[in-house]
């Protein structure tokens, strides 16, 4: 009877640590897939500060190739719509390095990334280019580093393009959106900012502008140079301060 007892006693213990290890593995596995996504949840004093990356080239309705570096709009679109549902996560880091990509999708994020009530904040380290620009002034605050670039050009088409009028009226309504929607959300008129995508002499081979650091916050298409230390500090503030 003892002897049954002690039994018994090992067995809920064994399993308990059974549980113990295969909750710790499941901690690892999620940590190690937050990383290897370019997403992670970070707390301070309480506060929880999400952080989603950006980088390489936005896929959209196509696959890209597999030795491109890409941000897939279909695993960055849930991913917003669980953080702003989320009870736990009080603000959300973009942290773009991106040539940019197809034009609907980057769209879709920023216009999802501009209307959250959550506080926001955008750093553009490396490169904002083409379709980065409206990311990266889609959220609440924006800061770039004095050595990252954002290219501002036309839209660009690939593959058969057909030279009828319907096909120039298409492209002037894609580009209408995307002046709009960074002026509504950016310091920058629209007129000027066209003025920057029509620019000639500055790209080899094209019309447009490369603005460094400074160049973007002076245009107002940026509000501030800043690192990240600077990005976090205004979402904690804002978190202090409890914007919703």
């Amino acid at each position: 009877m003892f002897n049954n007892s002690n039994d018994e006693t090992k067995v809920g213990n064994n399993q308990e640590q059974e549980n113990d290890d295969s909750q710790n593995q499941d901690d690892q596995v999620r940590n190690t897939s937050d990383f290897e996504t370019g997403s992670i949840t970070v707390s301070k004093d309480g506060h929880f500060i999400h952080c989603l990356t950006i980088i390489g080239q936005i896929e959209g309705h196509y696959i890209l190739p597999s030795q491109n570096k890409t941000t897939k709009y279909e695993h960055v679109i849930p991913q917003l719509v669980a953080i702003e549902e989320s009870k736990e996560i009080e603000g959300l880091l973009i942290i773009l390095n991106t040539v940019g990509g197809d034009v609907e999708a980057g769209l879709a994020i920023a216009e999802l990334l501009s209307t959250m009530k959550t506080p926001t904040a955008s750093l553009v380290l490396g490169g904002g280019h083409s379709i980065g620009v409206p990311l990266a002034v889609s959220c609440r605050k924006s800061f770039i580093v004095p050595s990252a670039t954002m290219t501002v050009h036309p839209v660009r088409m690939n593959g058969l393009v057909l030279g009828v009028p319907q096909t120039l009226s298409y492209f002037e309504k894609m580009q209408d959106r995307i002046v709009n929607f960074v002026a509504n959300n950016s310091k920058i008129s629209a007129e000027d900012f066209r003025t920057l995508m029509m620019k000639t002499g500055e790209l080899i081979m094209d019309v447009g502008t490369v603005l460094d650091g400074e160049s973007a916050v002076k245009s107002g298409l940026i509000d501030e140079m800043g690192g990240l230390s600077d990005a976090l500090d205004f979402l904690n503030k804002c978190i202090e301060e409890g914007e919703n």
